[in-house]
């Protein structure tokens, strides 16, 4: 992380952070002062102690970093929401999650490109919304359920999208990561 710092990047420290309101304002506490930590992650099913414990950690310094709290995992399925004895759909959990994430004080969520357009209507502009389980179309899935193309991504309203292993994995990373901006530009011309 020192070298990405370094180097002049930005960081999202995706640790997704989910314990009791005391362990996770520590963590926080620590994570803000990090150099170049743009954007860090904790669990909104943690609660709203927790987030509103985070916010107070993360302080009110004009360059903190963004707090974004994770809705419902992508690798999740409506099986698997049943199987950890949430009820509803999908939509339904990530609006709630991410209307509670907003009352306590976070500046965003971290859901499916699925989820996106109905949490932005929820919980409006300015909150932020990061897209993961981004894949391009030829990608394969992996682990993850809810995925999404970069174009359908950037359609769907998402300030930031997450893209690991179809770039980490691919034969040639530069030309990945090369076609997938390029697919984001095109879809973010045809919303302008």
């Amino acid at each position: 992380m020192e070298k990405l710092a370094d180097a002049g990047a930005d960081i999202f420290l995706d640790l997704k952070f989910h314990d009791i309101p005391n362990t996770v304002a520590k963590a926080v506490s620590i994570a803000v002062r990090l150099p170049r930590v743009r954007l860090l992650t904790l669990h909104a099913s943690s609660g709203t102690a927790v987030m509103r414990a985070a916010r107070e950690a993360a302080g009110n310094a004009s360059r903190r970093p963004k707090l974004l709290a994770v809705t419902v995992l992508t690798s999740f399925d409506t099986t698997t929401l049943r199987e950890i004895g949430m009820s509803g759909s999908m939509d339904k959990r990530a609006v709630a999650l991410a209307r509670l994430a907003q009352k306590a004080g976070m500046d965003g969520v971290v859901c499916s490109a699925h989820e996106a357009r109905a949490v932005r209507r929820a919980c409006g502009p300015s909150f932020v919304i990061l897209i993961p389980g981004v894949r391009p179309r030829s990608g394969a899935a992996n682990d993850q359920s809810r995925i999404a193309t970069p174009a359908e991504a950037i359609r769907a309203g998402a300030d930031y999208l997450v893209v690991g292993r179809p770039i980490t994995a691919a034969p040639d990373p530069r030309s990945a990561v090369l076609a997938i901006v390029n697919e984001m530009k095109s879809a973010s011309r045809q919303i302008r």
